[in-house]
């Protein structure tokens, strides 16, 4: 079968981190540190996707002085719009058209509920193309739920400011 006439559900990433749109900013910043990850879902406490922020979005949020980012929450970063997602049974066409259109690099990805359940971008629509399996790549550790003392992440040439 042709890859734009795939489903989606067979070349997104999954599992997928996410957080809900009631956590802190430095939350959202800490799970983007620990995943190394470029997008993070918010979610809504039913689990339907209220949006994706990208990592220079929450960086930016994070300039702002300490006692303002207790105060400031994830869901408040989103644009006002409503977030495009497409549905894993739809064609990897779909998602194309949808991207181009809103002009964005990556989707959620919802079930029949409108739950999350993963995320397509572009890297993962190329890696289809190439004949690579859905979520070929480094494996990344899933974190969440985020307890507080986690000893911080180390990489080989920094180690990371969150305690």
């Amino acid at each position: 079968m042709a890859v734009l006439d795939r489903p989606v559900g067979t070349v997104m990433r999954t599992p997928v981190v996410a957080v809900a749109a009631g956590e802190t900013v430095l939350v959202a910043w800490e799970l983007l540190e620990r995943t190394r990850a470029r997008h993070l879902p918010v979610v809504r406490p039913d689990g339907r996707c209220a949006g994706v922020l990208e990592r220079a979005e929450v960086a930016v949020a994070c300039a702002a002085p300490a006692v303002a980012l207790s105060r400031r929450y994830a869901g408040d970063l989103l644009r006002s719009r409503r977030c495009a997602v497409v549905h894993q049974d739809d064609p990897v066409r779909r998602a194309v058209d949808v991207m181009y259109a809103n002009d964005c690099d990556v989707l959620p990805v919802v079930a029949d509920a409108g739950r999350l359940v993963g995320l397509v971008g572009a890297a993962d629509l190329v890696s289809a193309l190439a004949g690579r399996p859905a979520g070929a790549g480094p494996a990344v550790p899933c974190p969440y739920p985020v307890m507080p003392g986690l000893p911080p992440r180390r990489d080989d040439e920094r180690v990371s400011p969150v305690p």
